[in-house]
């Protein structure tokens, strides 16, 4: 056998492991890390990982100008910051210009000149990104979140006009879960941008606050808000149904 024979079978033994190593470097061993947190085939499992607790669905309660609302979010964890959501939600809307009176001889409240009520239902898909996770507590997540999606738009009668024998006209309000059953829906896309944040730990339950700003807009002559109560004609259409909303999270990570 020639003398270079064993320099290059231990040439080619080298060539060999430093190949293996190079093709998988997670298996090279650390005599300082013991046995069982060796990784074997994959990485360890990280508690802090999003898809620990990829799951949240909360409820929200929506306070805003015209009134209150609810709705519901599904959202799950893409990476430690980023998270994608479906929401859905009912909201009151009313016209800037309408103003609420209440009677102090029979305690109730009425609005002059209202012609229509109107609930806004939004189906937006978005994205949440959470902000300053390597510098804050885990206990406070303050994040940025938008979506966007299709929008339903439901118009109800406020009040009702009977004619009166001689030609007179009453006008009756019409009460709300009655109305229900009178209304018919518009359809257009709305969105919203927003900021808020969640308190407590994200591995039970969920409680946090989010500040939005809806866009919510109909083309063309808009709806009937308002009529004049001497002529009965409408004289104020609306068409944008959108502006500032607080939103409370409550929910659960399964």
């Amino acid at each position: 056998m020639s003398s270079r024979a064993p320099a290059a079978i231990f040439a080619l033994l080298l060539l060999g492991l430093l190949t293996a190593f190079a093709q998988d470097p997670r298996k090279t061993w650390d005599p300082a890390r013991p046995p069982d947190t060796m990784w074997v085939g994959k990485e360890p499992e990280d508690p802090t990982a999003p898809d620990r607790y990829p799951n949240i669905w909360s409820v929200d309660i929506l306070i805003s100008n015209d009134g209150f609302g609810l709705g519901t979010v599904y959202r799950r964890s893409l990476t430690r910051d980023i998270s994608a959501f479906i929401n859905f939600s009912v909201s009151e809307s009313k016209d800037d210009r309408e103003f609420e009176y209440i009677d102090p001889y029979y305690n109730i409240s009425f609005t002059p000149g209202k012609l229509n009520r109107f609930l806004v239902l939004p189906l937006l898909i978005g994205i949440q990104y959470r902000l300053f996770r390597e510098d804050i507590v885990d206990t406070f997540r303050p994040y940025v979140n938008a979506g966007a999606g299709p929008t339903m738009i439901y118009q109800m009668p406020y009040v009702e006009f009977v004619e009166q024998e001689g030609g007179f006209w009453e006008t009756n309000e019409v009460e709300f879960f009655n109305s229900l059953g009178r209304g018919h829906p518009t359809y257009t896309v709305g969105g919203f941008v927003g900021m808020g944040a969640n308190f407590g730990t994200e591995r039970s339950n969920i409680f946090g606050v989010n500040f939005r700003y809806y866009f919510t807009y109909l083309f063309g002559d808009g709806l009937p808000s308002l009529y004049n109560t001497l002529t009965r004609q409408v004289s104020s259409t609306k068409t944008s149904f959108g502006g500032f909303v607080i939103s409370l999270n409550i929910g659960m990570a399964f």
